[in-house]
């Protein structure tokens, strides 16, 4: 049966909005209306990988193992919220459907002859991290970076965070987990947010360097206005409009958001790994960022990123590998940045009286040590000829009352 389904926001959300479909559909439609599936090189990849050896962790409202799309696919979970199962197999919150969509898209196998929904990455294992949205005794920020650091340590070499903290900046406490997770070689891929659900702007956690952001693009690959925030941190564009996913309890549902474009980008990296398990995280993005397809005459826009993705591309095509590293990013701005909030300006310290202080030297060097008493070549130069004129006439002057006293002094010595 495939239904209504209803995604609510919080201070830190969940970013995706639902589409109505009112009556039931069968099974085998639901794979008819995966569209990206041919229409993005999914099904060519195919050929070469399904995304086996590579595991995903879903940071979401929990996944629904038991759904006949997903069963099996769960291979660990837990619950960082306190009000979910330990697992993280139940979903929480409002809108607990979520990350079973959210998996559905990236590792649905699908069951019976062809029927319900296929992920981009049908082989690859998942990780459910429930948390709640606005529910719990953990701030949903806390409960973010502990669900970063638990996927670390069990295992994932992918995460997926199909939510916006709808802020640009983030808290420090995701400093240390998300660079705990890159220095890990782990890669997380983050959604832009959605324009409809009030988020104009991208924000944490695709706003931080060295995460892969994804923008959302209709059936068209045009820009989705309506589904997907813009910024300058976009890295690639997937489909976010007219997306099929499961819902807990074996059901269905149509949906926008980025929240499903998201998903089909992490399930994108699943392949990559598994076909390219020698690459690095840095190598694994650039490789997808690489070959997507550009939009407009913009080698990267605030709308697209470097394009909309293309999986054949990705997987099969000789791309150079770089020196790009996503922690060395994250770090920089660290550096840069958090340091200037943090530390005050120091007063210069007075040197020892015992000690004379060297004279101060400015940048561009010593210009005139004797002060105003004689002019520079500048003051020459821009004052002009009268004061030129003005100091051969001085010197003149000051040369014959010289000249002067001199006389004097030897008519003094004849007498």
């Amino acid at each position: 049966m495939m239904r209504r389904a209803l995604v609510g926001l919080a201070a830190l959300a969940v970013v995706a909005s639902a589409v109505v479909v009112a009556s039931p559909a069968a099974a085998d439609s639901i794979r008819d209306r995966q569209y990206w599936l041919n229409q993005y090189g999914i099904t060519q990849a195919w050929n070469t990988t399904r995304g086996a050896g590579v595991t995903v962790a879903v940071i979401d409202t929990g996944i629904d193992g038991s759904h006949p799309d997903l069963t099996g696919q769960v291979v660990g979970g837990t619950d960082v919220s306190g009000v979910g199962a330990p697992d993280g197999q139940t979903p929480v919150g409002e809108s607990s459907e979520h990350g079973t969509m959210v998996a559905s898209l990236l590792a649905g196998h699908g069951h019976g002859d062809g029927a319900g929904v296929i992920g981009v990455a049908p082989e690859a294992k998942l990780l459910a991290v429930s948390m709640g949205f606005g529910v719990g005794d953990v701030s949903s920020d806390d409960q973010i970076a502990n669900a970063v650091r638990w996927a670390v340590d069990n295992g994932a070499d992918v995460i997926n965070m199909s939510l916006t903290r709808n802020t640009l900046e983030w808290p420090e406490s995701w400093d240390d987990a998300f660079l705990y997770a890159m220095h890990n070689d782990v890669v997380i891929v983050a959604a832009a947010g959605n324009r409809g659900s009030g988020t104009t702007q991208v924000g944490a956690p695709a706003t931080m360097p060295g995460v892969l952001t994804v923008a959302g693009v209709d059936r068209n690959g045009s820009a989705s206005f309506d589904a997907s925030s813009q910024g300058i941190t976009i890295s690639v564009a997937a489909p976010s409009e007219e997306l099929v996913g499961a819902l807990p309890g074996g059901e269905y549902a149509l949906w926008n958001g980025t929240s499903g474009a998201t998903p089909l980008v992490a399930g994108l990296v699943a392949l990559v790994r598994s076909a390219h398990p020698e690459l690095d995280a840095g190598n694994v993005i650039n490789r997808i960022t690489a070959t997507a397809t550009q939009v407009g005459d913009e080698a990267v826009s605030p709308i697209y990123g470097h394009g909309r993705i293309n999986a054949v591309a990705a997987v099969l095509s000789s791309v150079p590998t770089v020196d790009d590293d996503p922690a060395t990013e994250l770090e920089e701005w660290i550096r840069l940045y958090r340091r200037a909030e943090s530390e005050p300006t120091k007063r210069p310290e007075t040197p020892p009286t015992s000690t004379p202080a060297p004279l101060p030297v400015p940048e561009a060097g010593i210009q005139n040590p004797l002060g105003t008493l004689l002019p520079t070549v500048d003051s020459l130069r821009n004052t002009g000829v009268p004061l030129l004129v003005y100091l051969v006439f001085g010197g003149l002057l000051a040369g014959a009352s010289v000249a002067a006293a001199r006389a004097s002094r030897r008519q003094r010595d004849r007498r």
